[in-house]
């Protein structure tokens, strides 16, 4: 390999090292920001305001928009900073997708009185269902029975102090329900490719893909 090459090489690991730092910082704000809304919190802390800011900065914008003042803005713009993240990712590079909506927008669900949930969505396999493409979708899953705990301790919490537990209720059902979605796809995933795996070895035909 040239010089050349290997300088191009660094270059591309240095680029997808930096991708999956500001990932995990957007991932972190995210829940931050989820976090709050759970709580019934509708503005954005000035500690948040400046992470928000900070992670603006470091994806190069040298003059970014004041960092929003309300956590519904607050979702959806790291939300939407996660999915260009998502899209330059070298080893799967088509964005996270909801059918029948557009890439790069969040997958809403309306829980109650107008509260937004956001529904989580695998990660769509590059033409290799390789074991980094397994690990994102484990860590998916991981991250919505996470999200389902937190709702359900707080609607615990919300029902022992009588403080609208109707709405963390719902929140919980709809958490619950993703992360079961969630799993039982990624089970059906590894059959898959399990069955595909035993079908090549013996000599057969691959499995089709649903």
């Amino acid at each position: 390999m040239t010089a050349a090459a290997l300088i191009q090489v660094d270059e591309v690991e240095d680029a997808e090292s930096r991708r999956r730092e500001l990932m995990a910082e957007s991932d972190h704000l995210l829940d931050a920001v989820e976090l709050l809304r759970l709580a019934d919190e509708s503005t954005v802390p000035p500690s948040l305001q400046g992470a928000i800011d900070a992670l603006q900065r470091r994806l190069g914008r040298t003059n970014p928009p004041v960092a929003p003042s309300t956590l519904h803005a607050a979702h959806d713009l790291v939300f939407a900073v996660q999915q260009r993240l998502m899209a330059a990712n070298p080893n799967h590079p088509r964005p996270n997708r909801h059918h029948g909506r557009p890439g790069g927008q969040p997958v809403m669900a309306r829980v109650h009185n107008g509260k937004l949930w956001k529904l989580l969505t695998l990660p769509p396999p590059n033409s290799v269902a390789d074991d980094d493409w397994l690990e994102l979708v484990e860590s998916t899953v991981e991250r919505a029975w996470d999200r389902w705990c937190y709702a359900q301790q707080h609607a615990v919490r919300a029902a022992r102090a009588r403080v609208r537990p109707e709405v963390a209720l719902a929140v919980a059902r709809i958490a619950w329900s993703n992360y079961w979605e969630l799993q039982q796809e990624s089970l059906a995933i590894r059959y898959r490719l399990g069955a595909r795996a035993l079908s090549t070895r013996a000599g057969g035909p691959a499995v089709p893909r649903r």
